[in-house]
C-alpha cells in the first residue's frame, strides 16, 4: 500500500527509492557505456532508475519471470537518455526527476524471452491490403506499453561495440512519440522548443532539427544503397536505420549513447544536434 501511494505522489514529495548496492554496481560494471559515466551522472542515473522502477510495472510473457536485476538493467538503460535532457516543456528542469515526464504516457513494460512475432496489415497505394509477419526485438506503442526481448536486452554489454541497444531504441521512440496526435506515426522529430541550439523560436528549433536530420538520413540511405548495389563498404550502423526517419533517429541514438566516440566520427553533425537536445545545459 505504501509503495502504491508513493507512486502517485509528485516525484519530489516521495521517499527516495533505495536501490540495492550490489545489483546496481553489477549493472554499471557489466555495461561499458554505464561504467564510464562520471560520479555525478551515476548518482543521477541511480535516482532516475529508482523512480522509474516505482512508476512502471514489468510483465513477463510466455512464462518468463522478470527478476529484480533484469528490471534494474532495463531501468538503467531506459533512463540513460534522460540524464541531462530537459523535460518536455523545454524549460530548464528544477529537479532532475522532471525528465521522467517523457515516459508519463505508459506504465507497462512487457518482457518476452526472445523475439516476438507481430502480425501486420497494411494497404498499398492501390488500396490492396497486405498481411505479413514481422519479427520484433522490441516495440514501443503510442500511449501504450513497451515490449522488449530479454534475449536482446541481455546482449547489451557486447552489442555496445556495434552501436546497438534495444532498450534505448524503444525508449527513444517513446521520446519521439511525446505529444504526437493519437493515431499518428513518429517521424524522428521529438518535441522541440526555442532556445535549443541558440534558436529564438520553436519553429527555428524544428527547422534546424529537420534540416540536419534530413541531410544525415539521406547520406545514410545513399551509403546503404551503394553497398547493396555496387558492393561499397557497408555503413557502421544497422541498415534498419534506412527504413524511415523515425527508425533513423532511434538507431542513431543507440550509438550516440553506447558508443559516443565512434558515433561522433561517423555522424559529426548529429553529435552536435543530439548534444543540443539531450545535453542542452551540460
Amino acid at each position: 500500500m505504501i509503495q502504491t501511494l508513493q507512486r502517485w505522489l509528485p516525484r519530489r514529495w516521495r521517499t527516495e527509492p533505495q536501490l540495492p548496492d550490489g545489483p546496481w554496481s553489477a549493472i554499471l560494471g557489466s555495461h561499458p557505456f554505464l561504467a564510464e559515466l562520471s560520479g555525478p551522472d551515476r548518482f543521477r542515473l541511480r535516482q532516475l532508475s529508482g523512480h522509474f522502477l516505482m512508476e512502471k510495472e514489468f510483465h513477463g510473457a510466455h512464462g518468463l519471470v522478470v527478476t529484480d536485476p533484469m528490471a534494474l538493467a532495463i531501468a538503467a538503460q531506459a533512463c540513460l537518455p534522460l540524464l541531462h535532457i530537459r523535460p518536455p516543456s523545454g524549460q530548464a528542469a528544477s529537479n532532475p526527476l522532471d525528465a521522467l515526464a517523457w515516459y508519463d504516457d505508459f506504465v507497462g513494460i512487457v518482457v518476452q524471452p526472445g523475439a516476438a512475432l507481430a502480425r501486420r496489415r497494411v494497404a498499398d497505394a492501390s488500396g490492396v491490403v497486405h498481411h505479413y509477419e514481422e519479427v520484433l526485438a522490441g516495440e514501443a506503442m503510442d500511449r501504450g506499453p513497451v515490449m522488449l526481448s530479454w534475449q536482446e536486452v541481455s546482449q547489451a554489454p557486447d552489442a555496445a561495440s556495434t552501436g546497438s541497444n534495444v532498450v534505448i531504441h524503444e525508449f527513444v521512440h517513446k521520446i519521439d512519440m511525446r505529444g504526437m496526435h493519437a493515431g499518428g506515426n513518429p517521424d524522428g522529430a521529438p518535441a522541440l522548443v526555442a532556445g535549443l541550439w541558440g534558436t529564438r523560436s520553436d519553429a527555428q528549433a524544428r527547422e534546424h532539427w529537420r534540416r540536419t536530420m534530413a541531410q544525415a538520413y539521406d547520406h545514410f540511405r545513399e551509403s546503404v544503397s551503394m553497398a547493396e548495389r555496387f558492393g561499397a563498404e557497408r555503413p557502421w550502423l544497422d541498415d534498419y536505420a534506412a527504413t524511415n526517419p523515425a527508425e533513423f533517429f532511434a538507431v542513431t541514438c543507440e550509438a550516440y549513447f553506447v558508443s559516443r566516440p565512434r558515433f561522433g566520427q561517423t555522424f559529426p553533425s548529429l553529435l552536435a544536434l543530439y548534444d543540443g537536445f539531450f545535453r542542452p545545459d551540460a
